[in-house]
């Protein structure tokens, strides 16, 4: 297929089998296939648009995120194609892959200390946020309070989904982080077959997993730690909460395995998915898990590593980035 734009390239990314051990099959979506090399490439996009239709985001302006992961380097990628100018709020510890991608897709990149709460006024949301207030003719997406995040999925991702697999799909396994892939898709699906199951992955020692008794966590892209008002409880038919370990113990077998290079909260979505279909998949059931991103973006991190206390070592700041992190987006 030929594509005018780089834009027009994002979705249509393939599923792919996975022997994992079960009676059901299990396939993942792999969303690290997307031009920027994510899911976010598709909820940045529709967020920019709808921005653009309600004219909250007009010719010439600018762009404002906070985002150490993903998002950020989609949004910078959507904007260097549509000739905006982007300024991404990160914290001073982002990882050397990831402010190399900002930078080179022509983001403004603004460092910013890992603090332990988001109001304060020197966290990376908080500094978004101020930015936008004194930046003329801009608009802050904040993806974890806009709805236009869950409806992208439910727009596109979702009934990819169910083409591809013709309808036949009776599982679904996500991340849950802003939980605009989970319920956006969710969503879809319950409409056209209220049977299919809705499976969260969710961190072990999230706020919501522990109760309201979080622990430090390492794991990116995953945990529900606030309400942001994205989680529909009524969709999730279970919870399925991954530790450390679990996540970070599956990256290496997919790789060197399966052969799929995938990232952190794929790692966890996998481990959830594998033990969860021993258990509860037949022979006539089919399901799909999200690979959200690619383990390229941390090979200087989770693959350099032999255990998580490794990682820990490695990165001493690892647990307040994460208490923050785990609170915004990554």
């Amino acid at each position: 297929m030929l594509h005018d734009t780089i834009l027009s390239a994002i979705g249509n990314t393939p599923l792919v089998r996975i022997p994992f051990p079960s009676q059901g099959r299990i396939y993942a979506k792999l969303e690290y296939l997307n031009p920027s090399g994510s899911v976010k490439d598709r909820s940045a996009y529709y967020m920019i648009k709808e921005a653009e239709r309600t004219g909250k985001l007009k010719p010439g302006g600018t762009i404002i995120e906070a985002s150490s992961g993903n998002q950020g380097i989609a949004v910078a990628m959507i904007g260097a194609a549509l000739g905006y100018k982007v300024i991404i709020t990160v914290f001073e510890k982002i990882s050397d892959e990831k402010y190399k991608t900002l930078k080179a897709y022509g983001a403004e990149v603004v460092k910013c200390p890992a603090t332990e709460f988001v109001e304060d006024p020197r966290s990376y949301h908080s500094q978004a946020v101020a930015i936008q207030k004194n930046t003329p003719n801009s608009h802050m997406l904040n993806q974890y309070y806009n709805p236009a995040n869950p409806a992208a999925h439910y727009t596109l991702l979702g009934p990819e989904i169910w083409k591809q697999t013709e309808g036949k799909i009776t599982h679904y396994f996500a991340a849950a982080g802003t939980c605009g892939t989970l319920c956006g898709v969710g969503k879809y699906l319950k409409e056209q077959n209220p049977n299919i199951k809705i499976l969260a992955v969710d961190a072990a020692n999230s706020f919501r997993a522990t109760k309201g008794h979080p622990k430090p966590y390492k794991m990116e892209g995953i945990g529900i730690d606030f309400d942001n008002g994205l989680l529909d409880y009524n969709l999730v038919d279970e919870f399925l909460e991954v530790t450390d370990e679990q996540g970070f113990g599956m990256l290496k077998p997919l790789a060197s395995q399966y052969g799929f290079l995938a990232g952190l909260s794929s790692g966890a979505v996998a481990y959830a998915t594998q033990e969860y279909a021993k258990k509860h998949m037949g022979p006539q059931d089919i399901g799909i898990m999200i690979f959200g991103d690619s383990g390229r973006a941390y090979l200087s991190k989770a693959f350099a590593v032999e255990t998580v206390n490794d990682f820990a070592q490695k990165d001493p700041v690892a647990v307040a980035v994460q208490r923050v992190a785990r609170r915004i987006e990554l």
